[in-house]
């Protein structure tokens, strides 16, 4: 198998994990989001060193990492702004919300390019025109027709475009700015889980060895699929990663209205279906840039 193919396996592997956590968020019911993201981001230390250690075959070099004041302020800031989103879809998976969670996966490509259209001042093709439009109008009929905004969905997508604006002014390599980026909120983690257990008590650690396992394993089931999408994007092409991550949200999609029984009414239907037909514009605008002239 080439490279372009095997970091296509890579890709399509990483996205289905991802797309597949629901189910592991299902033996979480109703989990305390404060406790969760304090376990998740301590207990990816040790797996964020390892990655280190076993993919790149180097050792942690902390005195670089500090030496960096600018990538290490922005790194902190990634961190944070990604601990917003994360918590938005693990409420999400949590609390029988998946197909909020499967919306946000939905619009997150439209957010970034939302973000480079009005923020960066970039020039964007005529299919991202089209499908920005389409997503706008659908989520402004769901606006309408429910007289709410839908947060959850908009709070993972616009916090993860955030997250990767960041992480673009980074200067460290993906595995260690994983590893920087879990390492400068752990200390906060920590601190506050000793605090609440010391005042009024923790769920996760008055609930048995069992829960707490489930907790902790909150961060090695995030970071596996981070490893194969990181050594898709180094074999592969952006385009065909791009086309790819679109499994994620659509496993999750599935499993929330075909295995968790949850609504799915005319109004979602309205909403997605917009949204879907402009992603495929997208879609096919990049199919077709891909596909090679014919020869005269």
């Amino acid at each position: 198998m080439n490279d372009s193919r095997f970091g296509n396996s890579m890709a399509a592997l990483s996205f289905a994990l991802w797309g597949l956590l629901p189910l592991y968020y299902q033996f979480l019911p109703n989990a305390t989001m404060d406790e969760l993201l304090a376990f998740r981001l301590m207990a990816s230390v040790p797996f964020a060193a390892l990655m280190i250690i076993f993919t790149q075959r180097k050792r942690i070099d902390l005195k670089a990492i500090f030496a960096d004041r600018a990538s290490l302020s922005r790194a902190f800031i990634a961190s944070a702004l990604m601990c917003i989103s994360w918590t938005a879809f693990t409420w999400a998976m949590t609390n029988d919300r998946v197909i909020d969670a499967s919306l946000g996966f939905f619009i997150s490509p439209l957010t970034m390019a939302a973000l480079g259209v009005f923020v960066l001042k970039e020039q964007i093709s005529a299919g991202k025109k089209v499908a920005l439009v389409l997503a706008t109008a659908g989520l402004s009929y769901q606006v309408m027709q429910y007289g709410q905004v839908p947060y959850i969905a908009l709070t993972m997508a616009i916090f993860f475009t955030l997250y990767g604006w960041f992480k673009k002014k980074i200067n460290y390599d993906w595995a260690t700015c994983l590893f920087v980026e879990v390492l400068l909120l752990t200390p906060f983690a920590l601190s506050y889980l000793i605090i609440k257990q010391a005042t009024v008590g923790t769920v996760s650690l008055e609930s048995g060895w069992q829960t707490l396992l489930l907790y902790i394993g909150s961060a090695p089931i995030t970071l596996l699929p981070l490893i194969f999408y990181s050594m898709a994007i180094r074999l592969t092409s952006m385009s065909n990663v791009a086309l790819m991550q679109y499994i994620e949200p659509s496993l999750q999609f599935v499993l929330a209205v075909f295995l968790f029984g949850e609504v799915f009414d005319e109004v979602k239907l309205v909403s997605f279906s917009l949204i879907w037909a402009g992603l495929l514009f997208i879609i096919i605008e990049t199919l077709v840039k891909r596909r090679p002239l014919a020869k005269p």
